[in-house]
């Protein structure tokens, strides 16, 4: 059962009666089918107003809906032939950030991205997508893999953020994170990344240094969480709100700006409601822009890859 967001509570008004309805009929002694298409149909359109118009804050929220389809989804769906690779070579294993070979459309490729897991026991796991300074070196590990087999890399971004342990910082957090975006800046191989959750900080940015970064319509990507945000300017996070419209985190924003390169359109009602539907999307995406990218060379694709990132910043806020 879909678990509704505080601005949804009409909907989830609508859909009870409806409910309450196919109960009062499950006997076969009333045919309620006239009525019920005239409340699915109310309720689709209250979908359509309320996702239009979704300010920021609420897109944060939709972002952060904790039955969107998570990187796992996406490889069970998507990939055929998972190989899961495992370990920075370094340290230790990261679970926040999962990578490995596979086959897309056919294609061997390397895949990664941040898995927050679906239940407590899971998301504790993988410490709720939040990778360590081994889970960017392992990132570095299999890119590094996929230019030497020239493999495409294919990425999937969900995070908060990098953790901010003590721990993780004691084992060069920083310096794995820009390790990481600087490889993203050497191979020589066709790179997509996706935005399919929350896009936060360097954590995100460290496995999106891509040739087509793509975002799903209601994700959010940003320097900085809203919350962390406004505790740093106001002093309060009950600012989130004001800080998210401020901090232009959403695919249309982003769009504008030149930041990302294609807004991939969710289901009606967002990605948590129709999961498998926005995974296909998301995958017949990737595939078209892999296709493309695949016709170039290696040093053609590096040279337009810096320079895509080096230009940002270019157009007017």
């Amino acid at each position: 059962m879909t678990s509704y967001l505080d601005f949804e509570k009409p909907i989830l008004d609508l859909e009870s009666k409806i409910e309450e309805l196919r109960h009062l009929s499950s006997d076969g002694s009333l045919n309620i089918a006239d009525e019920v298409g005239k409340l699915q149909g109310k309720v689709d359109r209250l979908l359509r107003d309320t996702y239009s118009s979704l300010s920021a804050a609420q897109k944060v929220q939709v972002a952060r809906h904790g039955e969107r389809p998570h990187f796992s989804d996406y490889i069970a769906q998507l990939m055929d032939d998972f190989i899961p690779l495992a370990g920075d070579r370094n340290y230790a294993e990261d679970q926040a950030l999962v990578g490995g070979l596979a086959r897309f459309d056919g294609r061997s490729c390397v895949i990664m991205g941040h898995e927050k897991g679906h239940d407590t026991e899971s998301r504790v796991a993988h410490n709720f997508g939040m990778a360590r300074p081994e889970g960017y070196r392992k990132a570095q590990r299999l890119m590094n893999l996929a230019d030497q087999f020239h493999l495409p890399v294919v990425s999937f971004v969900d995070t908060a953020g990098a953790y901010p342990g003590v721990d993780a910082e004691a084992r060069g957090q920083a310096e794995a994170i820009a390790r990481s975006i600087e490889t993203c800046f050497r191979v020589k191989v066709p790179f997509i990344s996706v935005i399919i959750g929350e896009g936060g900080s360097g954590g995100a940015i460290a496995i999106a240094g891509a040739d087509r970064v793509l975002m799903l319509e209601h994700a959010t990507y940003s320097v900085i969480s809203p919350e962390g945000c406004a505790s740093i300017l106001w002093r309060s996070a009950a600012q989130a709100a004001e800080a998210a419209e401020a901090l232009r985190l959403t695919a249309q924003d982003l769009l504008k700006l030149g930041v990302i390169d294609e807004i991939v359109a969710e289901p009606l009602g967002g990605a948590h409601r129709h999961p498998e539907e926005t995974i296909s999307v998301v995958g017949a995406a990737i595939s078209r822009h892999l296709e493309i990218l695949a016709r170039e060379d290696g040093a053609t694709l590096l040279s337009r890859r810096r320079k895509k990132f080096l230009d940002m910043g270019k157009k007017g806020i």
